[in-house]
């Protein structure tokens, strides 16, 4: 897996954009991604250093239209902690 398809996108909230002063950044992730592969791919794509990687998933909830229910797809959200002194420019402007 590449790095760019293992960083889906940043989930940006007023709780993640509270968490990026404290340098913590939070994307959406493949379930198969690992701790490992997150850290290697937020440290190739934005060249910086990651502290820790916290990761949490998600089951799909239950939808109805009418008569008829289906799923949403299960998700992986990866929280990741950068060096003190480190940001990601891309969410500066945020």
């Amino acid at each position: 897996m590449e790095a760019r398809d293992i960083l889906i996108r940043p989930i940006i909230t007023e709780k993640t954009t509270a968490l990026m002063g404290e340098g913590k950044y939070t994307f959406r992730v493949p379930l198969a991604a690992t701790k490992v592969d997150i850290r290697n791919a937020v440290e190739e794509v934005f060249h910086v250093k990651v502290t820790a990687v916290n990761t949490m998933r998600y089951e799909g909830k239950l939808k109805r239209m009418g008569r008829t229910q289906g799923r949403r797809s299960d998700w992986k959200k990866a929280i990741v902690t950068l060096k003190p002194g480190d940001a990601i420019e891309f969410f500066e402007g945020v």
